[in-house]
């Protein structure tokens, strides 16, 4: 009987024994979960801070009075906030109508890489041709070589339209736009990754290479041709070097980067720190199309990134 009883008590020992590591397991576990959790938020947002930081003080600098430009004691809040920077900006650009020309040019652009770019790489993708591998591994080059390397060729070749927009039209037509490599590299892994059957069953009821591609492929390409849609967009209108080199002044990047020179002969602002205030107003207003396509478009546009093989 004495047995049974310290038998049953070494049983309920054991018990509390498993029970107390269970709890010492459970809590190391919770511990170590809270503090990666807080580890991860202290990480984003010092990311989110050194990424935003400079944007919060563009866009609450473009809301300074002369009277707080000079002022030491306050930043980011303007103690007399006003519109005279966006009014001047706006004249000075002039917005609607250089916003007009360069969304256009862009588009256009836009249209054509996507069209261009992916049928090259829905070819590399299913087709077998002489010399494929060294054709991609100069698409990888126009990828890896910066654009500075080219720029003697490139004003050399098309110097004969300077200061128009034909140099842009010309180069994306033949595959070699801003970027091109890298739109082509999309989405040629994109295709690579669609099943074969597709287009078997389209060729055995009869469709043919190009009815396939525009019918079929690429209307399963969306996510690559939107994630393409958004980076040309951005980068064409954000394209500073080649509007330099081709001398096109009505874009939207030459018009910024001329901004504080045409503010201090028009507005006669001599002040280095007034100038600035200007610019940071023209900012301002160029990024506010970007944000909206980004807005628009952000579910497919990371959609599409994860599809394309651009990550992982």
């Amino acid at each position: 009987m004495i047995s049974i009883e310290k038998t049953k008590l070494k049983i309920n020992e054991l018990k509390e024994d498993q029970h107390f590591q269970n709890d010492t397991l459970r809590f190391k576990k919770n511990v170590k979960k809270f503090l990666l959790g807080v580890f991860r938020f202290l990480v984003i947002i010092g990311v989110s801070y050194i990424i935003l930081a400079p944007l919060i003080e563009i866009f609450a600098n473009s809301f300074f009075s002369d009277k707080d430009a000079f002022d030491p004691m306050i930043y980011i809040f303007p103690s007399h906030p006003t519109l005279e920077r966006y009014k001047t900006a706006f004249i000075v650009l002039p917005y609607p109508k250089t916003l007009l020309i360069s969304l256009g040019n862009d588009l256009a652009l836009m249209i054509i890489q996507i069209f261009v770019c992916s049928m090259v790489g829905y070819g590399f993708a299913r087709f077998n041709f002489p010399f494929k591998n060294v054709l991609f591994a100069c698409v990888v080059i126009m990828i890896v070589i910066p654009t500075h390397a080219i720029m003697l060729p490139l004003y050399i070749a098309l110097n004969g339209f300077y200061s128009t927009v034909v140099p842009f039209y010309l180069l994306t037509i033949l595959g070699c736009g801003l970027r091109s490599g890298l739109y082509i590299y999309i989405f040629n892994q994109f295709f690579r990754g669609l099943p074969k059957e597709i287009e078997e069953a389209a060729f055995v009821d009869g469709a043919g290479s190009f009815y396939t591609y525009f019918r079929i492929m690429l209307i399963n390409a969306v996510p690559s041709v939107i994630t393409v849609a958004v980076f040309s967009m951005v980068w064409q209108y954000n394209d500073l070097f080649y509007t330099k080199l081709f001398g096109i002044s009505e874009m939207v990047s030459m018009r910024i980067s001329a901004l504080t020179n045409e503010v201090a002969n028009i507005f006669t602002v001599n002040s280095p720190a007034l100038q600035q205030l200007y610019l940071y107003a023209g900012i301002v207003m160029i990024m506010l199309p970007v944000i909206i396509v980004y807005c628009v478009l952000q579910r497919y546009f990371i959609e599409g990134v994860e599809r394309s093989g651009i990550v992982g």
